[in-house]
């Protein structure tokens, strides 16, 4: 695997090495062992979630302000613009992000620890999009920043209104949300 470090130093980028011939491909798109070694992540996942999306739709920001959620994000079918923002309020990136392109041809995954929240933008006409989660799904303690908030000025990849949950309609600004210590 070749680990690739964003602008945040916590979010990181994860190549597989893929082995491919006239009969396919292969590669692990999973191996603690190597990611503790490359990347020093040495997370516990607990969950496997697994979304299908039609173009244009939005999904995100959430996070869970309890029982937050690290994510290894990865896509087999398709093209999303993957983001995660940073809310660890102690941390030097604060309310910064980062945009990346995840599609089936690249196989690029994305690590996103604990307190970032996250939401990817289907570009294809469908994408399906697969991650493991450190923690359990809490709808209690979930949280939405809304996708165009002024402050954050993500730069979707976007021109026109995307297609949102009722959600994520009624998602808060940052300057509302509830963020980490």
């Amino acid at each position: 695997m070749n680990i690739i470090q964003t602008e945040i130093p916590d979010l990181l980028v994860i190549e597989p090495q893929i082995f491919s011939d006239n009969r396919g491909l292969f590669y692990e798109s999973y191996n603690e062992k190597t990611l503790l070694e490359k990347a020093g992540i040495a997370e516990h996942f607990v969950q496997d979630n697994h979304s299908l999306s039609a173009r244009n739709v939005l999904r995100g920001l959430h996070y869970q302000i309890q029982q937050s959620q690290g994510k290894l994000v990865r896509v087999i079918s398709g093209t999303v613009f993957d983001v995660a923002v940073d809310l660890r309020k102690s941390s030097q990136t604060f309310c910064q992000w980062v945009g990346i392109y995840l599609t089936a041809e690249n196989k690029r995954q994305v690590w996103i620890p604990s307190g970032f929240a996250h939401g990817f933008l289907v570009l294809s006409e469908y994408a399906e999009v697969l991650y493991k989660t450190t923690n359990y799904y809490a709808p209690q303690y979930e949280r939405t920043i809304l996708w165009n908030d002024p402050d954050l000025m993500i730069a979707w990849p976007i021109q026109e209104e995307p297609i949102l949950s009722a959600k994520d309609q009624v998602a808060k600004l940052l300057r509302d949300a509830e963020v980490f210590t």
